[in-house]
């Protein structure tokens, strides 16, 4: 009787025992295309657009900055952006970005492509890991938090007035 009891018990506490669900990484089915992110031009068609202010959601992580930094190297990205310094494209270590440095921009391109050799990466990688390697370009250029982001080696950087910090409030 005893045992029966107790199998009883035990039967009835792992029935009700309810493991805690963890999300390890974002979803992969959701691939990025912005169309409206980015406004190409001023000129549209129709009355003006509301203007849309797109953010990266990783900011200042510094699991996603480093995730961002292993997927740089991962996607091959260092094989024509070097350590950032440039290579066969352009250097990612920098003030003046030719289609724009905000994190909508650099998210953009990623997707998208550039003419000339940027090849698109929209539908091959989904958007979390997308938004990691931007977060790792703009610790590239001192916009992370020093906090968020390990030191970066002085041999990407040709002279230390190329970047400057642009985190408000943080000095270098």
């Amino acid at each position: 009787m005893r045992k029966l009891a107790l199998t009883i018990s035990c039967a009835l506490a792992l029935a009700s025992c309810q493991r805690e669900n963890r999300q390890v990484r974002p979803e992969p089915a959701r691939v990025a295309v912005y169309s409206d992110a980015v406004s190409a031009s001023e000129l549209q068609p129709g009355p003006p657009l509301p203007a849309t202010n797109v953010s990266n959601p990783l900011h200042g992580a510094a699991y996603d900055i480093n995730e961002g930094s292993r997927l740089y190297q991962w996607y091959n990205c260092s094989g024509c952006h070097a350590n950032g310094g440039g290579g066969i494209g352009p250097p990612l270590v920098k003030q003046q970005w030719i289609y724009g440095g905000e994190p909508a921009n650099i998210f953009e391109t990623i997707v998208k492509g550039r003419p000339n050799g940027m090849p698109t990466w929209g539908g091959r990688i989904p958007e979390y890991q997308i938004w990691q390697i931007v977060a790792f370009v703009e610790s590239m250029n001192g916009k992370q938090p020093k906090s968020a982001t390990s030191p970066r080696q002085d041999t990407i950087e040709q002279s230390p007035e190329n970047i400057k910090n642009q985190v408000p409030g943080e000095t270098r």
